[in-house]
């Protein structure tokens, strides 16, 4: 099995609910990947950045991602990653022209409240980058899974479906 680098921006994946102050918060600590990883039996390594909503990112925050990723030795990465800006994030990595396989997940309900689909999306993107042998970047989202040319987010629907290459900027 080949090493795979899990990298936590943040974003609803990883949001609690907090009693005290009666809002989601992001837990920077990504405990929903260490809970998962426990019961998993193929060792990961997580880092913990930004910490985030991905409406929050800014330019700084890809900057520090895009670091994180050419310091890395891993040539495979999953990204937890907010959904409404994870296209932006995506198609920036794109542009940058890594010479690694890069899936972008992360889930419309925290793990906390609901960790189905967390944990759903996770293992999609983790059993697909393990046979994954192309470099670029992928989304795993909504049960799909793909180029970041043809999953992206409905808005409308709140899921992700999958588009033609041409369609990506003209759907909506």
């Amino acid at each position: 099995m080949k090493p795979i680098l899990l990298i936590s921006t943040g974003g609803t994946f990883n949001k609690q609910y907090n009693s005290i102050s009666g809002r989601l918060e992001i837990d920077t600590n990504s405990t929903p990947l260490a809970e998962i990883g426990k019961k998993w039996n193929c060792p990961f390594d997580v880092v913990n950045i930004i910490g985030k909503d991905s409406l929050e990112l800014n330019i700084s925050d890809r900057l520090l991602l895009l670091a994180t990723i050419n310091l890395s030795k891993h040539k495979k990465i999953i990204i937890i990653h907010g959904t409404d800006t994870m296209d932006v994030t995506a198609d920036y990595l794109a542009d940058s022209k890594l010479d690694r396989s890069i899936m972008l997940t992360g889930a419309m309900v925290p793990y906390y409240i609901d960790p189905v689909e967390a944990t759903a999306n996770l293992s999609s993107a983790f059993a697909y980058l393990q046979l994954l042998e192309e470099s670029g970047i992928y989304i795993a989202m909504s049960g799909l899974i793909g180029s970041y040319e043809t999953i992206i987010k409905d808005p409308k629907a709140g899921r992700f479906i999958e588009v033609a290459r041409d369609e990506k900027h003209t759907i909506f």
